[in-house]
């Protein structure tokens, strides 16, 4: 694509995702305030910028794959920052996790200085970043701005969701995060229940695979990571932490109540309060055994 590419926040996401646009054949500047990040990228061809500035001097599209809404708010609006050294009429792609308003917020800033903006927070896991199968939920108002996004989410991904105007693609992301996290802290007290009172775990798994109990934190994550014992992360406790936190916020901002999710919430704050904050997320199932005092369930190995 002729457009010159730039960007910033390269850790455990954003780091393989900017290495799938190079192996793709286009040039893109990089930049992380951890500069040991950056490495991985130069060696694959990546170019490195010593600060915003230089890394997006040229930039047509900025890609930002930021830890925090705070942190999004900084690399924007900084004197520093992104805003004050965007060259005019270009495409801020927004792929970070952060609440709602603070999207809000930098489109409106954007929006002042005439430039594009476009949230497109991912889904699906560090694995499917660094396979290139990452999913992205898409807030865009403009289709020509789209049209020249489109192939750098080709490249880093396979499945683009168009979730409607700017915002709505971080308020599905917010959403749909909400509901993983808390499956998956029901997930942990079933199998840790399950394991207390003597079912068989296989057994277990059939009858939960055959009725509508059947989730996607049970039998592809969890499967995946804990119940094999393997509890690196993946996602961790403490991001977890992170958005369940983005969608309480939410949610008080628009004045809904999520009783469920807040004791949710509250799994997770205790949990990262010790071994298990960067620990994957599935790690829930660790944390609540050891709480009941019982070694938990794993597959058994074929």
């Amino acid at each position: 694509m002729g457009e010159n590419i730039a960007f910033i926040g390269l850790g455990a996401m954003g780091g393989p995702m900017a290495q799938n646009i190079i192996r793709k054949g286009t040039k893109v500047s990089v930049y992380d305030i951890d500069k040991t990040k950056m490495d991985p990228i130069i060696e694959v061809g990546g170019t490195p910028g010593r600060n915003i500035k230089e890394t997006i001097e040229n930039a047509d599209i900025i890609i930002t794959m930021l830890p925090s809404t705070e942190n999004v708010k900084s690399v924007m609006t900084d004197n520093d920052g992104v805003l004050s050294f965007v060259k005019p009429n270009a495409i801020i792609l927004d792929m970070s996790t952060i609440a709602p308003t603070g999207t809000d917020e930098i489109y409106r800033l954007c929006k002042e200085s005439n430039l594009q903006f476009i949230d497109a927070p991912v889904g699906r896991l560090v694995s499917h970043a660094i396979s290139g199968d990452s999913l992205f939920m898409v807030g865009c108002d403009n289709e020509e701005a789209f049209k020249k996004i489109e192939p750098l989410l080709n490249a880093m991904g396979t499945t683009i969701i168009r979730c409607g105007k700017v915002g709505s693609g971080i308020r599905a992301k917010v959403v749909n995060n909400f509901q993983i996290l808390s499956i998956a802290q029901i997930t942990a007290e079933a199998l840790t229940l399950a394991q207390k009172i003597g079912l068989d775990l296989d057994v277990f798994k059939e009858v939960n695979a055959g009725t509508t109990a059947n989730n996607g934190q049970f039998h592809i994550n969890f499967l995946s990571k804990v119940l094999k014992n393997d509890i690196e992360p993946g996602f961790t406790i403490d991001l977890a932490h992170k958005d369940m936190g983005l969608a309480i916020e939410t949610a008080n901002s628009f004045r809904v109540g999520l009783p469920v999710g807040s004791a949710v919430q509250a799994v997770y704050g205790q949990a990262r309060s010790g071994k298990f904050a960067k620990k994957d997320f599935s790690a829930l199932l660790d944390y609540a055994c050891e709480l009941a005092e019982i070694d938990p369930p794993r597959v058994k190995k074929s």
